[in-house]
């Protein structure tokens, strides 16, 4: 790998009249993050210019998202798009659901100063301005990155877990979602593993379906992400990704997010959950939903 190499493949791709997108593709979805990040640097000192201005400048639309979104540090882009989620036009409480589900404690205290350092504001402050009742309350628990990390199961708290769960919601005429959200978002994830188990016992239906039938809107989206994130990471975003295409219309945004934050985290177990969830891979889905130099890097960062 020479930094300097492929700045000047980078800058002889936009340069002159018409810009070479393959060139573009194929030059930044074979380097990982950090060669990404040193390429940035050394296109600068070496030519004088900025990297991310040059491909805005030269590309567009959903291309030119995913290609600015590979050039952002990994944290940085989950900033952003926190910051376009809350701040933009309407609150987009998927994204802000994804994010914070799914990300570990270490990678949200990340995001939290990289967020007040970028915009002055804390990622919380801005959660709780932009967002109400007992959906912002989850989103503020899960944006402070203290879920218990250890692995140990106390059964008998377990037990005593899932009974609180059961009485909290399937038992009594209405729902505490309070006990659901302190319970489903500070408690580490073995232990949460053991208490859907037991809640089952007790409440003859798996955890999500209680979710579904006591909650409703955002604060059920994001209880339901909590769970199958804790049960199963890459499978969530297999459902994110399936979501975003299905149907009429392609949700871009969500897509775009999934592809490039994962790409180089868990995007193998990911396509192989989305083709044994589906009955189709990934790499078919996306073939028949997206088009153009969009489609191609999408492809190549599904390593298809």
């Amino acid at each position: 790998f020479s930094a300097e190499q492929e700045a000047q493949a980078l800058r002889k791709a936009m340069k002159g009249f018409g810009t070479d997108e393959d060139a573009i593709i194929e030059t930044l979805t074979k380097l990982n993050a950090s060669q990404r990040q040193q390429v940035l640097i050394t296109y600068k000192s070496t030519i004088g210019r900025d990297l991310i201005d040059d491909l805005k400048s030269e590309l567009s639309g959903n291309f030119e998202r995913v290609i600015v979104g590979l050039m952002t540090p990994t944290t940085m882009y989950d900033v952003h798009e926190l910051r376009r989620a809350l701040k933009g036009a309407g609150t987009d409480e998927g994204c802000l659901i994804e994010i914070l589900a799914s990300r570990t404690n270490a990678e949200i205290r990340h995001i939290n100063e990289n967020y007040k350092l970028q915009y002055g504001s804390t990622l919380e402050d801005d959660i709780v301005s932009d967002t109400s009742s007992m959906f912002r309350r989850v989103l503020v628990s899960l944006a402070t990155g203290n879920r218990d990390e250890g692995t140990f199961v106390d059964e008998a708290l377990a037990q005593q877990d899932a009974r609180c769960l059961y009485e909290a919601g399937e038992k009594k005429w209405g729902t505490d979602e309070v006990q659901f959200m302190s319970i489903l978002c500070t408690r580490n994830r073995c232990h949460l593993l053991r208490v859907f188990d037991v809640y089952r016992g007790i409440a003859n239906k798996d955890i999500t379906e209680s979710i579904k039938s006591e909650m409703s809107g955002d604060l059920e989206d994001a209880l339901l992400a909590v769970v199958k994130c804790l049960r199963n990471k890459p499978a969530y975003f297999a459902e994110r990704l399936y979501k975003s295409m299905k149907g009429l219309g392609t949700d871009d945004s969500t897509l775009i997010r999934v592809m490039v934050s994962r790409s180089e985290a868990d995007m193998l177990y990911i396509r192989r959950e989305f083709l044994a969830m589906y009955g189709k891979s990934l790499h078919s889905f996306i073939k028949g939903d997206c088009s153009g130099d969009y489609r191609k890097v999408l492809l190549r960062l599904c390593g298809g």
